[in-house]
């Protein structure tokens, strides 16, 4: 959306019978679709509070990832119950950013066995399943029992976890990087030098576009930590000690 003046003063949470809510000076904060922007923890409704308040003369929405993540779990525009939410999030195994090898140049090929294979071999051992790699265009056979393993695991979250948790895999276009993030394994930071791994071995190899690389680079940090954020405070408690609202 484009951007629009700021129109409130103060913005603050209460709780109500649908969850916690979002107040802008005395109105009460709606989705797109003009349902209650109510959601399911405390923490998130916080964090939420913080980037309606954190806007200045003008809302930029582009900037507002962990509000979006709401309004798509609220509004759920495509309409997908929690079956097809893990399997379009699993379905990305068969495309998986760290599963695509090359051959050449060698030293693209070297860099992608020393920085990807630790990530693939953490996700093979913490789930107990067989991924590998391969160098054909068709991509590496993911065996029936890794995807139903997966299948299993993300069932264990809730539908607003599983949104942030298919967000995270879109960006990454990765799910085992997405798994090694959301189970802290690897850092944001980490996690996105990975998915561009080739387009960071270009860049050193040719240079930096001005402005543009740098840009994406700290755009797609910026998704992935909201998106990983978004579902730790989805997964826990539904409040949070009134100390640290103090704090």
């Amino acid at each position: 959306p484009p951007e629009r003046k700021r129109f409130y003063q103060n913005v603050s949470i209460s709780q109500g019978e649908g969850g916690f809510e979002i107040n802008l000076d005395h109105r009460k904060l709606k989705t797109p679709q003009g349902k209650l922007f109510a959601v399911p923890s405390e923490a998130l409704a916080i964090a939420v509070a913080t980037e309606w308040d954190s806007q200045k003369d003008t809302i930029k929405f582009y900037t507002m990832h962990l509000t979006t993540l709401c309004n798509t779990a609220l509004d759920n525009p495509t309409q997908r119950n929690k079956t097809q939410l893990i399997r379009a999030a699993v379905k990305f195994l068969e495309t998986d950013t760290v599963c695509y090898r090359v051959e050449e140049p060698p030293a693209l090929a070297e860099l992608q066995k020393n920085e990807w294979d630790p990530v693939v071999a953490w996700a093979e051992k913490r789930y107990n399943v067989a991924i590998g790699s391969s160098t054909s265009i068709l991509g590496p056979n993911i065996p029936a029992s890794t995807k139903e393993t997966f299948v299993s695991h993300l069932a264990s979250y809730n539908m607003w976890a599983l949104q942030g948790i298919e967000y995270v895999i879109t960006q990454l276009k990765s799910l085992i990087l997405s798994m090694g993030l959301i189970d802290r394994h690897i850092t944001v930071e980490k996690a996105v030098l990975l998915s561009r791994l080739e387009e960071e071995y270009q860049i050193r190899r040719w240079g930096n576009v001005e402005w543009a690389h740098d840009y994406d680079l700290c755009e797609l940090r910026a998704r992935a930590a909201a998106g990983t954020l978004f579902v730790h405070l989805c997964s826990e408690s539904s409040t949070v000690k009134h100390k640290l609202l103090q704090d």
